[in-house]
């Protein structure tokens, strides 16, 4: 058999066949390469080209329509993430040149610049102000933050006065419970209270003493008590627990009251107890309150007491066994506290002279009235009267030459106190010579005052002063400013010097004019007397209600202050007395008292300024006097 050989096909056929086969590929390829290029452009020019389009145009009303500052954006875009992931803000450069650029948190969401401005998480954005500087918006609102008044621990308390519906808004007092070693353990231990005066008959009555008789018709029937005039603590006390404004919500109190028997408490350990026993209660004291919440609100500047003694007593300078007294009033904590005193210190900025008490403790609005009529319709036989003893010890005491004139004048009376004259210490004989004087002489006692004063305004008797720390830079919130209103001053110098004549002086005033006085006097006498601490007037406002408001008012005055920014970078506490003499408006300057209490004290500091003595000396000839009444 022979073999069959195989198909031979021309060449040009096969190139044929390669060539149109290699067309198909290319053509594929172009195809390809073609629709790539187009889906591409159309995915740049329509997809992202609009969504530009579309942000851009929201951007544009943005501008339009927002209310807020023009916000110029850094370019390049923040990192929103990054941002939020650092949740700080950060100041970047401005690309003046920029203005239309808005971030996106999401590829379909617009960030509002307002809205963002809230958010927990803002948008840090630097806004343009017109001198071109840049300020970061939450370093501004931080700032913003600052300028808002602060929310004191006290805001509560002076809110309540917005409350019209109540009427204790704004007058609210808390007293502080204090261990009775405090207070009531000393009345338990009266006798040790003075070391001449049995005490136990004058804490009775919540301190008003026994009541007095009116057998010689010189008293009212009811409201007359023998009342020591050192009783100021406990009657102080008791009637504050009749106070209508009383709290024990410390956070609501315009004022917090420390019932601390201070004056008893010194008064048990003057003669023949050293320092440590005498300061004791005083430290033991402020390091109680120190500890108490009420104390940190104000570091004790809302708090008070009261001492029923001159300011003498509570200011020993020194650690020397020789000085007087305790020093309560230089304790740094009790500096920011304010002490309600019979005496306070012309020098010192912490203690405020309140009345001393008198014999006449009204229980009803009806007895004070009834004591006001029949003292302005008295037939006053003598023109002027003295009840006191002379101050041998003392050069420069007036008392001598006032007690020569009341004896060598047919118009004056003299009740003298030396010798041991029961008379002068009687109360009915008192109260009988002052009721028929029109004026009622009131020289310096061992210290600055005396209670007489009070004792013969309350008999309506125009008292005349010879020194102004007396009464006039003493009790400036219970008696007019304006002095002449009340009482007359006969400078100490025209007695010492110029041996002027008190009948003279006094005679010269005119009738019109003392009546007037006469009538002042009189109307005073609700607010320079002590209520019955048992009950509580209606219509007067007593000595404690005056000196409550008084340091109601003070704290309040404090608080604002504190709030509105306000210092007292100007104040010299050695001007003390004359700061309360000013109107509002008036600024500390020259003084026609400048004389007596400007001159310089020694070095030890305890010395009155007008080099009658120290002041610790008058404090302790003031308990000498006590031991002469009671020997």
């Amino acid at each position: 058999m022979r073999r069959r050989s195989p198909v031979n096909l021309p060449v040009d056929r096969m190139e044929k066949g390669n060539n149109k086969s290699q067309h198909s590929r290319i053509c594929v390829l172009g195809l390809l390469c073609a629709f790539f290029w187009g889906v591409l452009f159309y995915f740049h020019f329509v997809v992202i080209g609009g969504r530009t389009f579309q942000v851009t145009s929201i951007s544009s009303e943005i501008r339009t329509h927002d209310p807020v500052p023009a916000v110029i954006r850094p370019n390049p875009p923040v990192d929103i993430d990054r941002v939020a992931n650092d949740n700080k803000p950060e100041i970047r450069d401005i690309d003046l040149d920029t203005q239309d650029v808005v971030e996106q948190k999401s590829v379909n969401s617009v960030t509002d610049p307002v809205e963002n401005s809230q958010n927990s998480q803002p948008e840090v954005v630097t806004e343009q102000k017109s001198d071109n500087s840049v300020t970061d918006p939450v370093v501004e609102q931080k700032s913003e933050d600052v300028n808002k008044p602060k929310d004191f621990p006290f805001m509560k308390a002076l809110k309540t006065v917005e409350n019209k519906s109540d009427p204790c808004g704004g007058r609210y007092v808390y007293v502080h419970d204090l261990p009775s070693r405090f207070n009531e353990d000393m009345l338990k231990q009266c006798r040790s209270l003075s070391k001449w005066t049995n005490m136990c008959k004058f804490t009775t009555n919540a301190g008003l003493g026994p009541p007095l008789e009116n057998t010689e018709g010189v008293f009212s029937d009811n409201g007359w008590y023998a009342t020591n005039q050192f009783a100021v603590d406990v009657i102080f006390s008791n009637r504050m627990k009749q106070y209508e404004c009383l709290t024990k919500d410390s956070s609501l109190a315009a004022a917090i009251f420390v019932p601390f028997y201070a004056g008893f408490d010194i008064a048990r350990y003057l003669w023949g107890y050293n320092i440590s026993m005498r300061d004791a209660a005083s430290l033991d004291l402020v390091d109680w309150l120190q500890k108490r919440p009420e104390w940190g609100i104000m570091g004790g500047k809302d708090h008070f007491l009261v001492a029923g003694r001159i300011t003498w007593d509570f200011r020993r300078l020194s650690e020397e066994e020789t000085d007087w007294g305790n020093k309560l009033l230089f304790l740094p904590a009790a500096k920011n506290m304010s002490m309600l005193v019979v005496e306070s210190s012309p020098w010192n900025a912490n203690d405020f002279a309140i009345p001393y008490p008198t014999y006449f403790h009204p229980s009803k609005d009806a007895e004070v009235f009834a004591w006001q009529d029949r003292m302005m319709n008295l037939d006053r036989k003598w023109l002027f009267c003295f009840a006191g003893a002379p101050r041998p010890d003392n050069p420069k005491s007036i008392r001598g030459q006032i007690i020569d004139q009341c004896k060598n004048s047919d118009v004056g009376k003299l009740l003298e106190c030396d010798l041991g004259e029961s008379k002068c210490h009687s109360p009915s004989s008192i109260m009988q010579m002052f009721q028929s004087s029109v004026f009622c002489l009131q020289p310096q006692g061992d210290s600055y005052t005396r209670r007489s004063a009070f004792d013969s305004m309350l008999a309506g008797c125009i008292p005349v002063f010879f020194h102004p720390g007396s009464a006039y830079t003493q009790y400036t919130w219970h008696l007019p400013k304006n002095y002449t209103k009340y009482s007359v001053f006969i400078p100490e110098d025209d007695l010492r010097k110029r041996n002027i004549s008190i009948e003279e002086r006094l005679s010269q005033i005119p009738p019109d004019q003392v009546k007037m006085m006469r009538e002042e006097v009189i109307n005073l006498i609700p607010r320079l007397i002590y209520a019955d601490p048992r009950s509580k007037l209606d219509s007067h406002k007593d000595a404690f209600d005056v000196s409550v408001q008084a340091i109601i008012d003070k704290v309040t005055r404090m608080r604002k202050d504190i709030i509105e920014g306000r210092t007292n970078d100007d104040f010299i506490e050695e001007l003390s007395w004359k700061y309360a003499l000013l109107d509002e408006g008036e600024y500390v300057g020259v003084h026609e008292w400048d004389p007596f209490f400007s001159k310089p004290k020694p070095n030890d500091g305890n010395s009155d300024s007008d080099g009658s003595g120290s002041s610790a000396e008058a404090a302790k000839n003031s308990w000498k006097n006590e031991q002469r009444q009671h020997s």
